[in-house]
């Protein structure tokens, strides 16, 4: 049975706001302030426990009544928008800061990757704060010594090992530092956003050690907001609303209430006022959806399922032959493809009079890879007039369940493409 490593109770963060900076002194103010400190911090601490109504306007909850449990070997991933209280609870789990209230319990050596340069001494070499890192973990010198020339390789930073980290650049840093966190082997592994510094060939290398580690029976907790690496490391995750747990569960369902969390789903664009639509005066966009099989507008769609995209126009001129399209771009923005609306044989090379018009783009089921998708719509005429366009206009996460579907019994990292198709495949016995 599983032990419970971490656990947190009615954890609160609170912070002071708006506080007016003073500007220089005389030495005879300075003597008073001496004087009247004991005064002062009286005054303070008193206060730690006790608000009026005029000190609680300069006060925020960074966090407010955090509580739960992980069990040893369990990845947990934290998300939420930004201020959510994502960060303020990792620098709490990981003694950085205390909390204002509550209490946790952790069995086990700590090592945190938060920002870039977390733990590590400007003025020492990189070999160097490889082992005070190493030491303020608990690990002997000949325990760090052993994973040094791993830690090293990993990092690609070798040429540099001996030179001062304030001379290292800001991706240097990530990589020395990820290495360090990954591999001096602590119970407990907590990661930051911050391997979004990083070069896309060290975060796809990253995520292959996060992989490992969290197959290796470790426990770590990772913040980010790329739902595909949340989704394929994480079995549970946690929703952070205004400093409170919203949710808590399985990682799909948390995932989907997160990007269905909007007031306006990012999923749906519309636009009431055909003055202030994207166009001209011969075209204008009304609206442009991501839809499901059952024909409702939705942010998620699991890889195993077909995916609409929906334009709804007006023409406003006749005499003009528009086309339509739509161009699809993976979250590092690469453009993955362009669908336009040549098939649509109705329409193909003939004049559209004055009126409504709704087109709709069947994206089929297992052909988009996992991930975020952001779609720009444009109509044109042919060969290079355009009428209307709304860049960037929609988005929707693609998961996969991680069974069925392309992938089938596949366990290890994908391959770094920008879509996932399933063709037809037969295997014959020949002899």
């Amino acid at each position: 049975m599983s032990n419970t490593i971490i656990k947190v109770n009615n954890i609160s963060k609170r912070y002071r706001i708006g506080a007016a900076e003073k500007g220089g002194r005389s030495f005879r103010e300075l003597i008073m302030d001496g004087v009247s400190a004991p005064v002062r911090n009286l005054i303070r601490l008193r206060s730690l426990t006790s608000f009026t109504k005029s000190n609680e306007e300069d006060v925020i909850w960074a966090l407010k009544d955090i509580s739960f449990q992980m069990q040893e070997g369990e990845v947990l991933g934290i998300i939420g928008r930004n201020g959510a209280g994502k960060s303020t609870l990792l620098k709490i789990l990981s003694r950085i800061t205390e909390p204002t209230s509550g209490s946790i319990e952790m069995h086990g050596r700590v090592s945190s990757l938060l920002e870039v340069g977390t733990g590590f001494h400007p003025e020492l070499t990189g070999r160097e704060n490889i082992f005070l890192n190493g030491a303020v973990l608990g690990m002997k010198k000949w325990e760090i010594e052993k994973k040094f020339d791993e830690i090293v390789e990993f990092s690609e930073v070798r040429e540099f090992i001996d030179t001062p980290v304030k001379r290292y650049s800001s991706g240097m840093q990530v990589r020395l530092a990820f290495a360090v966190a990954a591999h001096l082997e602590p119970e407990i592994l907590v990661v930051d956003e911050v391997l979004a510094v990083g070069d896309i060939a060290f975060q796809k290398k990253c995520m292959g050690k996060m992989e490992d580690i969290a197959g290796g029976g470790r426990t770590v907790l990772v913040v980010s907001h790329n739902m595909a690496l949340i989704n394929r490391l994480c079995q549970r995750t946690i929703l952070l609303e205004k400093g409170r747990i919203v949710d808590d569960g399985p990682t799909h369902r948390v995932i989907k209430r997160y990007v269905g969390s909007g007031l306006s789903t990012p999923a749906e664009r519309t636009w009431d006022s055909i003055k202030t639509a994207p166009g001209n005066d011969v075209v204008r966009i009304r609206a442009i959806r991501a839809k499901n099989d059952k024909g409702e507008v939705a942010a998620e769609f699991n890889i195993q399922e077909p995916v609409y995209v929906e334009v709804e126009f007006s023409v406003l001129k006749d005499g003009w032959v528009l086309e339509e399209s739509l161009s699809f771009y993976n979250e590092a923005g690469l453009l993955m493809f362009v669908a336009l609306d040549n098939a649509d044989t109705a329409w193909r090379n003939r004049k559209r009079p004055p009126g409504i018009y709704r087109g709709i783009c069947k994206i089929p089921a297992n052909f988009l890879n996992e991930g975020t998708v952001v779609i720009t719509a444009a109509i044109t005429t042919s060969p290079h007039t355009l009428h209307a366009s709304a860049l960037e206009v929609i988005s929707f996460q693609v998961f996969d369940p991680g069974s069925g579907g392309v992938r089938g019994d596949y366990t290890r990292e994908w391959p770094d493409v920008v879509v996932r198709p399933m063709f037809q495949w037969n295997t014959e016995y020949t002899r």
